[in-house]
């Protein structure tokens, strides 16, 4: 690591290896945060609630705009001459094998999600009983899919894809690529704020480039905390279904502290030990989940449904992403859905974008752009209509039986009892008990292990924020922050703000917003002036003189 990486770190003492000024600042804002919102949760969720409803009603526009440049620019720089652009040294090669990036990619970026919404969000879609007052799939009323069949469940798969697909992961890609540009290539510290380089210069290292950081340690801290937190007590309804334990609050908490201190051991160990293991292993588990919602449930109807969605995805995609309602119900809707996701996805963006950028060292542009957009895409959207495909298909089988007749799980959703959706459907997929049972458990375990990925990747970023840019952050705060995480969340669990906290980190994607617009900018500027780009000028002046 260069010395301008260690720029302003202690030499010593506590705090050596980390930024002293950004350390405490980070530890008092968090804790700031978190006494006030704990202390005062009514007062603390309607004020983020205002903000956040303020966000999501007033600039819908702003955000379906800013992420749709963002998913062009992607995929412009994936077919561009750019894309011969490689992230680091021009002899340098990728550091992981494309099984372990691709397990590290899905375990950081979307893992824990679709396993926890894989069921619930496409049979909200599907579902016509309009709880809030408003329709549950505008798109799908629009296009006439007003029944409950085989058409809605078309129109449901598509809207969750929307949710989780290239929308999302252009997000991610847009900050991964800058920080593994502006890292690796061009040797500036490997934080959030050196993609900024290009527009402000040395003033990256000042007070302008701490605030940016600060506010990637907020959203990574508070992501992590809330999703661990509500992740917790789908374990906690698992356990209650597979054993009968108590799925309260005390059992909560004990997750939290079990799976902190598992994280924590892997962050410490690093990535290419605990993460890169954990995440491979999550992929093999998965798999085997997998197939027992491909095997157990209709193959050809499901196979015949996963290429009909994606085709009718993948037609609709564009229009879907420049869509914008301007009716009450309908623009309600698409505030507490569509942007709410665009909202999330860019709170995590820091996160997620410097852990994808920090696993991908040496791969050139294109290979960047087409491993992280494309293959955790295909991945995610197969795994949902697996997963939310079976569901609907046991209610489109029910509603054939009689008017009025459902198989349950639908019935879960309405209730809001989301965590629940899953075991439900897991009962009903074959007549063999004990196979039931065994991958109820094992779905619980990976609601655990994705979590454990998920977690140990942000404790990673966060210490390499907090000691600009050292990849290899001192171990001793790897424990505090990782732990610190945890204990986040059980506060905020035992207190019940959780949810005001999610909603504070959704509001905090504005600002996020607006420097992954700037970043992108300054990539492109950087990305004209590259030795690589000059020399493929060079070169065509030269043949042309010739």
């Amino acid at each position: 690591m260069s010395d301008s990486k260690m720029a302003n770190t202690a030499s010593g003492g506590f705090w050596n290896g980390i930024h002293q000024g950004m350390g405490l600042a980070s530890k008092g804002m968090i804790a700031a945060f978190v006494v006030f919102t704990a202390l005062n949760v009514e007062i603390a969720g309607e004020l983020y609630s205002a903000i956040r409803g303020w966000v999501e009603t007033t600039l819908n526009w702003y955000y379906i705009t800013a992420v749709t440049v963002m998913l062009f620019c992607c995929l412009f720089l994936m077919f561009s001459r750019y894309g011969g652009i490689r992230l680091g040294d021009d002899d340098s090669r990728p550091e992981f094998r494309n099984f372990s990036w691709f397990a590290m990619l899905f375990s950081a970026g979307v893992g824990i999600g679709i396993l926890f919404f894989g069921i619930s969000e496409p049979m909200f879609y599907f579902d016509t009983s309009q709880p809030w007052g408003y329709s549950n799939n505008p798109f799908a009323d629009k296009a006439g899919a007003t029944a409950m069949d085989e058409q809605r469940a078309i129109a449901a798969m598509r809207v969750t894809y929307f949710h989780w697909g290239f929308h999302g992961w252009a997000i991610y890609v847009t900050v991964g690529l800058a920080l593994a540009y502006f890292g690796f290539r061009r040797k500036l510290p490997f934080t959030l704020r050196s993609a900024l380089y290009p527009i402000i210069g040395d003033k990256i290292y000042g007070p302008i480039g701490h605030a940016v950081d600060l506010l990637a340690v907020f959203g990574t801290v508070f992501g992590v905390a809330t999703s661990l937190g509500l992740g917790v007590q789908q374990m906690a309804t698992g356990l209650n279904h597979l054993f009968g334990v108590d799925a309260g609050l005390t059992t909560q908490i004990i997750l939290i502290v079990v799976i902190s201190i598992v994280a924590t051991v892997s962050a410490v160990s690093g990535v290419g030990n605990g993460i890169r293991i954990i995440s491979e292993w999550n992929i093999y588990l998965s798999i085997v989940l997998l197939a027992f919602f491909l095997f157990g449930g209709p193959f050809q109807w499901l196979m015949g449904f996963f290429v009909t969605t994606l085709g009718d995805y993948l037609w609709n995609v564009i229009p879907m992403g420049f869509q914008t309602f301007n009716a009450e119900g309908e623009r309600a809707w698409q505030g507490g859905w569509t942007i709410f996701y665009w909202g999330w996805w860019i709170s995590w963006a820091p996160f997620v974008g410097m852990f994808i950028a920090r696993i991908s060292r040496g791969r050139t542009i294109r290979e960047f752009m087409v491993g992280v957009m494309f293959v955790p895409t295909m991945i995610a959207f197969f795994w949902l209509c697996m997963f939310g495909g079976n569901a609907m298909y046991l209610e489109l089988q029910a509603a054939a039986k009689g008017a009025g007749e459902t198989a349950g799980i639908i019935d879960l959703v309405r209730a809001w009892d989301l965590p629940s959706a899953l075991y439900g459907t897991i009962d009903q997929l074959t007549d063999i008990r004990a196979l039931n049972w065994a991958m109820a458990a094992l779905a619980t375990l990976l609601l655990a292990t994705w979590f454990i990925t998920s977690s140990d990747s942000g404790t990673l970023v966060i210490t390499t924020m907090l000691s600009m840019g050292n990849d290899n952050p001192p171990q001793k705060f790897r424990i505090i922050w990782g732990l610190g995480e945890g204990f986040v969340a059980a506060v905020l669990l035992a207190a019940g703000g959780l949810k005001a906290l999610q909603t504070a980190s959704i509001a905090a994607a504005l600002p996020v917003s607006v420097i992954m617009l700037l970043m992108t900018w300054g990539l492109f500027r950087s990305l004209k002036e590259d030795p690589y780009i000059l020399a493929q000028n060079a070169a065509a002046t030269a043949a042309k003189a010739a």
